[in-house]
């Protein structure tokens, strides 16, 4: 008699951690569990666009400094737009 109440209380055990691991991946197949999941991963790429942002922002701001400086001493800023370009350019180094 003993023996099979330790049975039972394994069982009921094991039934109870069964049905909690079914019902946690039931629920990540729902669509608030998606949604969710999906607004984790959305969060994260917003981040990642602000913080590309912000560097594309300061390196304009650092570029346009260096513009206004030259132009305030009389310096011919061709040279330093032409050093843009081509950095800018996606076919140059390319031989077809």
């Amino acid at each position: 008699m003993f023996k099979r109440m330790i049975w039972v209380g394994i069982g009921i055990a094991v039934g109870v951690v069964v049905v909690r691991k079914l019902t946690k991946a039931a629920e990540s197949v729902t669509p608030g569990g998606v949604a969710e999941r999906v607004g984790g991963a959305g969060a994260e790429m917003k981040e990642s666009f602000k913080a590309f942002w912000a560097d594309v922002s300061e390196a304009k701001q650092a570029k346009e400094a260096e513009l206004f400086d030259a132009i305030e001493r009389g310096e011919d800023i061709t040279s330093l737009l032409a050093e843009d370009e081509e950095e800018d350019d996606p076919a140059r180094g390319r031989s077809f």
